[in-house]
């Protein structure tokens, strides 16, 4: 998950996340994701996306699900994505929300 989260991660890219302030730029998102996660397993699955007309710009939503052997957690979740200079697809904006309701 960690890698996952820094590979995809623009330069710039913002995490939002439940009470705390945004998480902005690639070395602090790396802060954020410094934990041991070789026992989890995240898996999401996209519902929707969008590419503009422009093909630079797009984003994704769905829902995610985060296992740990011990808890497991699910929500959904946003991202917006920026075509990089080298034609790659990075996140400038990534977000998720806990809990899907019933």
């Amino acid at each position: 998950m960690n890698y996952a989260f820094l590979y995809y991660a623009a330069e710039e890219g913002v995490i939002l996340r439940t009470n705390s302030m945004p998480v902005i730029g690639k070395n602090k998102i790396k802060q954020l994701f410094q934990n041991d996660d070789s026992n989890i397993e995240f898996t999401w699955k996209p519902l929707y996306a969008e590419v503009a007309k422009s093909g630079d710009l797009g984003y994704t939503y769905g829902t995610y699900k985060i296992n740990t052997g011990k808890s497991e957690q699910k929500g959904t979740y946003v991202s917006i994505w920026k075509k990089n200079a080298n034609g790659e697809w990075k996140f400038v904006l990534d977000s998720g929300n806990e809990g899907l309701g019933k």
